[in-house]
């Protein structure tokens, strides 16, 4: 489990950028801010 202040572990998943799919990974931003965000709903019939 993280904790506050923690970093978060590196990751990939898809993401749609510029009218495609891409694989990325949270240590493309390495040396950068991020913020994540997470929407379970989006793109279901929820």
């Amino acid at each position: 489990m993280i904790k506050v202040g923690e970093k978060a572990p590196n990751f990939t998943t898809k993401a749609f950028h510029e009218g495609d799919f891409k694989d990325i990974s949270l240590s493309d931003y390495d040396d950068q801010w991020k913020i994540v965000l997470f929407y379970p709903g989006d793109f279901t019939f929820v």
